[in-house]
């Protein structure tokens, strides 16, 4: 199994899904070790820092990749399974920015209200407790958390020579912003051009379903996974497996559309695994589904499909890729799930 280890340059980091050139070759079953920078571009250190002032929208989400998988083509089937996530500064900052968020007026549905107050939140990291530590900015209240690490963005390009900012979710990934996007989780991915050009980054050191006011607490993120290749098969949609869990994600707006987009790929994926026809899974999945809401602030909002694995018989995804991706990855042994 080769093992490749990658710190990008700030030059080297990139913005879009599509459009930029790979920044390494590797083959099917490369275990890669990367550092990913966080959204605001290393830009939010302290309290006093308002995203107003400090950050660029241009440059924002910065991407650690593309790389090109060799072998890749479209329609194929790209496996990333996350290995490990480790919090890379001993400190996440969270922001308040002026009409973003799931709470305020937008651009996208502009009303006549002011912009909400600026605030930036700094959580402090304590590595031997695996919490991060709020502190409230109009009370005496502080509170510690523990960290759920995961990341906002994985990815590959899109069909169609389509380039997309990497604030954007869709079927090629994104920026998902689901906290199922964590250790132990195996990420199926469509591959839609040659060499499936396949990116990640947007580490979150703790982050509650639906990123409420659009951001998490950011973070940079030492990151592990696994990158391998199944010929065919690929999904219209994002799919997730856990050792608990199946999941598809679906992105779009309004919200619905977003729940619908991960409802039709959960029934494909039940009719893969079992035989069922559409309507039949339908019923199933009516019956046994949870939706979590991934984010409600992105550009597109994502929404999830879940489904417990104690609920239906035995029938492993991809052959048995993610226990054997599993098995690889205890094999390594920086595992900590």
């Amino acid at each position: 199994m080769d093992h490749v280890t990658f710190v990008p340059t700030v030059d080297q980091l990139n913005y879009t899904f599509g459009g930029a050139e790979p920044v390494l070759r590797i083959k099917p079953g490369t275990v890669l070790t990367l550092w990913t920078e966080d959204a605001y571009g290393g830009r939010i250190t302290s309290r006093d820092d308002k995203a107003s002032v400090a950050l660029d929208t241009e440059d924002l989400n910065p991407q650690t990749g593309p790389f090109w998988i060799e072998g890749a083509e479209p329609g194929d089937t790209l496996a990333v399974h996350l290995v490990d996530l480790t919090p890379a500064r001993s400190w996440g900052a969270s922001t308040l920015i002026p009409f973003f968020g799931g709470l305020t007026s937008v651009p996208a549905s502009p009303t006549l209200q002011e912009p909400l107050p600026e605030r930036t939140y700094i959580y402090e990291y304590d590595r031997a407790a695996d919490t991060v530590g709020f502190s409230a900015q109009g009370s005496n209240f502080e509170l510690s958390l523990p960290a759920n690490p995961m990341l906002g963005t994985v990815g590959v390009a899109p069909a169609r020579r389509e380039v997309r900012s990497s604030l954007v979710p869709d079927a090629f990934g994104g920026n998902m912003d689901t906290p199922e996007m964590r250790i132990g989780a195996t990420c199926y991915l469509r591959v839609n051009v040659e060499g499936a050009l396949f990116s990640l980054g947007d580490g979150h050191y703790r982050q509650g379903e639906g990123e409420s006011c659009g951001t998490a607490v950011e973070g940079a993120m030492h990151v592990t996974a696994i990158v391998d290749l199944i010929k065919g098969g690929g999904p219209e949609w994002p799919r997730l497996e856990s050792d608990t869990h199946l999941m598809c994600i679906g992105s779009g707006r309004p919200l619905e559309e977003a729940w619908r987009a991960s409802q039709v790929e959960m029934i494909g994926w039940l009719g893969d695994l079992y035989g069922l026809d559409r309507l039949d899974a339908y019923q199933l999945l009516t019956q046994i589904s949870q939706v979590p809401i991934a984010n409600v602030v992105d550009t597109n909002y994502s929404a999830v499909t879940k489904i417990d694995k104690q609920l239906l018989p035995p029938s492993p995804a991809y052959g048995g890729i993610h226990a054997e991706l599993r098995s690889a990855a205890k094999s390594l042994g920086t595992i900590s799930y």
